[in-house]
């Protein structure tokens, strides 16, 4: 039986799919390259170059490797872009995963694992946030994996879909192999390492007047490793008969963006310069999980949870990959 990763050719994919392939896993790849690289996925797994909408595409994959379940990866997460090209996020996030799970259904694939986002919950009425937080998105990224989980939870009900959607918060650092490169780049901390590098002259603050201790936006970083192992946990519990679930991943600790530069600085001995910017329309304040259901459902512990060794891990691949 065989997994199919859909956006395996991205950052947390292409990292998922080596650490399935670690266990000795069978994984297809379906991933359009508009925000992959072909390059992160190895050259002895099969890949597809398609759209999640392709339905034709998605049931001829499912047929030909005898798809068992779905990791799903492919999406736009740039939160600027989501407010300024909303109908981009509506039709690649939500509208295309609807042809997605259609396709796979009709392929009697019924285990899903989705990559949903804090993004769901928009400001916090509290901190850190559990999975009961009311959500209500302060941006169309957020609206669109919104729209998803209510399609998925449909889905459970009338097709006997089983999902768990995983709402992580800010992926970060690096494996040995894999690490974060997007063309334009707009996370913190690679842009705060290309200022270290010298490709920036400047990493910009979007922001210094948020209702935190020191005025900029504060948000809980994941290892992407980490990440990787949630959803295999993930898919393991659905192969067990796990019912459908959302699951926060996250530290429960979070640093803002001043902290953030501030470690980058020990961590590369470089001076980082920095400007100050307006904010960012949809950008919430503060962003700190709670993972104890994480913990509970899925025995998974963050194993990289402190700020520099994620930042490490970023820098010694950014400076082992840089050109």
């Amino acid at each position: 039986m065989t997994v199919l990763v859909t956006g395996g050719a991205g950052y947390i994919g292409s990292v998922t799919v080596e650490r399935l392939r670690a266990k000795g896993e069978q994984v297809v790849v379906l991933d359009n390259l508009s925000r992959g690289h072909r390059s992160a996925v190895d050259e002895s797994v099969p890949f597809y170059e398609g759209s999640i909408g392709d339905s034709a595409l998605v049931r001829e994959i499912a047929k030909r490797h005898n798809i068992e379940a779905c990791i799903h990866f492919a999406a736009f997460a740039y939160v600027g872009e989501s407010v300024t090209e909303p109908a981009a996020y509506f039709e690649n996030n939500t509208a295309q995963t609807a042809r997605l799970l259609d396709a796979l259904i009709a392929a009697d694939v019924r285990n899903i694992v989705f990559s949903s986002t804090c993004a769901t919950y928009g400001e916090p009425q509290n901190v850190p946030i559990d999975e009961t937080h009311s959500q209500k998105p302060t941006n169309p990224y957020g609206w669109s994996k919104f729209f998803t989980e209510r399609i998925l939870e449909a889905y459970d009900k009338a097709y006997n879909l089983r999902f768990v959607a995983l709402r992580y918060f800010n992926a970060a650092g690096a494996t040995e192999t894999r690490g974060e490169l997007h063309e334009p780049e707009t996370h913190l901390i690679p842009n705060v390492l290309n200022a270290a590098a010298g490709k920036l002259p400047f990493v910009s603050v979007f922001g210094s007047d948020y209702p935190t201790s020191d005025g900029t936006c504060i948000r809980d970083y994941i290892h992407v490793s980490d990440l990787g192992d949630a959803h295999i946990r993930a898919l393991e519990y659905l192969r067990k008969g796990g019912e459908s679930t959302f699951i926060n991943l996250g530290n429960g600790q979070g640093y803002s963006v001043l902290e953030v530069i501030e470690t980058a600085r020990k961590v590369t001995g470089k001076q980082i310069e920095m400007r100050l910017e307006p904010q960012r329309g949809g950008d919430p304040s503060k962003l700190v999980a709670n993972a104890a259901k994480a913990s509970k459902i899925l025995g998974w512990q963050p194993q990289h949870p402190d700020l520099e060794t994620i930042i490490r891990s970023a820098w010694q691949w950014h400076t082992a990959n840089s050109k």
